[in-house]
């Protein structure tokens, strides 16, 4: 295989076309079929169920889950980048990632309340596939790309993990809604999650095939090295101290972004229970109609952004954008109509993809001359990890506790205001 220079469009490409495989997961298995089919689990009377010695409301627990698997995720990912620096294949690592996450969307297959904790693995098996395998993602984008390109690429990543995740949600909102009975749409719900499991892995291919496997070191793996992360990331954070712009735009990323992957995930769950649909073929159709307007317009989103990067700057873009996230949660908090939720889902769209690009490029434009990449994009995803399990855990114990999962949605606003005090503070140059 021929080795791609830094910068080539092929080289590029490839990177950028993961995001077309690995997106379908979160489109289908996190924001669409897979929460309706969970909450379609449930008898209407009856929303709760009994895990690990708890009472759980049914929302509340698989935000719990979600929360716990971030968790986990933010403690090994530090470890197994440490392993791949040492070692220097670190597409080895996205690899198994990649083909964790796939194999725990086909066992979703046979999720059921029945063996709740059999199913409750394959859903953390799936989550915590896709986010470990984006920390070895991530960390190549200052590899493959120059300074001038990052905003551009990662914002191409964004909209073709857009499309392709609505080509695919697109069959399976088919295949459902094929379907009269009840039953048999469970049954399709449960085929959707076998084909987000081999488009993720089959499509992956072809960032493998290209992606370079690293510096190869000859080095291997003893329990001296395990560690080697946490040490590294102490070591980033030794050096942040001395990067001012780098560690106020951390400090801002830590707490927006808290807020914007919990309303991301969190978004169908609140749909299903706090929006008047009527019937539940209603709500279905409805809930993945609204989630097709926000994978379309979120590539529109992500385009406008980076435009709007290149003429304002990242961090004037990124203020305007968590005011409208901002505005969101009060319009979130008094929405009960379908109608209400259209418009709320199409505005969400619009700064979705520019909100995650944006950030994620702009941290890697600040980051200093560095051969030492995946140290700091590991940094950059524990500090996302921890954000959403403190997002996740405040959210779920306000449901738990009121009730309401509208009222979790309106307590997000103080994290988005925080997030734009800390950006006003970062500085314009090193």
């Amino acid at each position: 295989m021929t080795t791609l220079k830094k910068g080539s469009k092929k080289l590029l490409n490839a990177w950028a076309f993961y995001d077309w495989a690995n997106s379908v997961y979160t489109l289908t298995i996190a924001s669409s079929i897979f929460p309706i089919f969970y909450s379609a689990l449930f008898i209407s009377e009856i929303k709760t169920i009994e895990a690990f010695g708890i009472e759980f409301k049914s929302t509340a627990l698989i935000t719990f889950v979600t929360a716990f698997t971030f968790l986990v995720v933010a403690f090994t990912s530090p470890i197994l980048s440490g392993i791949a620096d040492y070692v220097g294949n670190k597409k080895n690592f996205m690899k198994f990632f990649c083909y964790l996450g796939g194999a725990g969307c086909i066992g979703l297959y046979w999720f059921s309340l029945d063996r709740i904790y059999l199913s409750v693995l394959f859903y953390f098996m799936g989550l915590i596939g896709y986010w470990g395998s984006l920390v070895f993602y991530n960390s190549y984008l200052p590899d493959i790309a120059f300074e001038e390109q990052q905003d551009s690429i990662s914002a191409k990543g964004f909209s073709l993990g857009y499309f392709g995740s609505v080509i695919l949600l697109v069959v399976n909102l088919i295949m459902v809604m094929s379907q009269e009975d009840g039953g048999a749409k469970m049954d399709m719900m449960r085929y959707s999650f076998i084909t987000v499991g081999i488009w993720w892995i089959g499509f992956s291919q072809y960032s493998f095939y290209w992606l370079p496997k690293g510096v190869s070191s000859g080095n291997k793996i003893t329990k001296a090295i395990l560690f080697n992360g946490l040490k590294e990331l102490k070591q980033v954070w030794k050096q942040l101290k001395q990067n001012l712009r780098l560690k106020r735009y951390l400090y801002a990323f830590f707490v927006f972004s808290m807020a914007v992957q919990t309303i991301m995930l969190v978004a169908v769950y609140f749909g299903e229970e706090e929006i008047a649909w009527g019937n539940d073929d209603a709500k279905t159709t409805g809930l993945i109609g609204s989630i097709l307007i926000i994978q379309l317009v979120a590539i529109l989103g992500a385009f406008l952004t980076s435009k709007a990067s290149s003429k304002f700057g990242n961090i004037k873009t990124l203020i305007i954008i968590n005011l409208i996230w901002m505005s969101l949660c009060f319009y979130a908090f008094f929405m009960k109509t379908p109608v209400q939720f259209y418009i709320a889902a199409s505005i969400v769209g619009l700064v979705m993809g520019g909100i995650q690009s944006l950030s994620r490029s702009t941290y890697s434009k600040f980051l200093p001359e560095t051969e030492d990449s995946t140290s700091y994009f590991s940094f950059y995803d524990v500090a996302e990890k921890i954000g959403i399990v403190i997002g996740m855990v405040i959210f779920a114990f306000i449901d738990q506790i009121t009730g309401s999962m509208r009222n979790g949605i309106l307590f997000l606003f103080i994290f988005f205001l925080i997030g734009i005090v800390l950006l006003l503070r970062v500085p314009k140059s090193e």
